[in-house]
């Protein structure tokens, strides 16, 4: 997919779960990424 080496991806929650296994799978494919995430502790 071009379109993921092109482009950049903001993901949200990319601490943790399902927003860091997208922000790791995102990046194998080349994607710039802007990640965040909060700890409210």
């Amino acid at each position: 997919m071009s379109f993921l080496k092109s482009g950049v991806a903001v993901v949200t929650g990319a601490g943790s779960g399902i927003g860091r296994a997208l922000a790791q799978q995102l990046a194998a494919a080349g994607s710039a990424l802007a990640l965040a995430d909060i700890d409210e502790a």
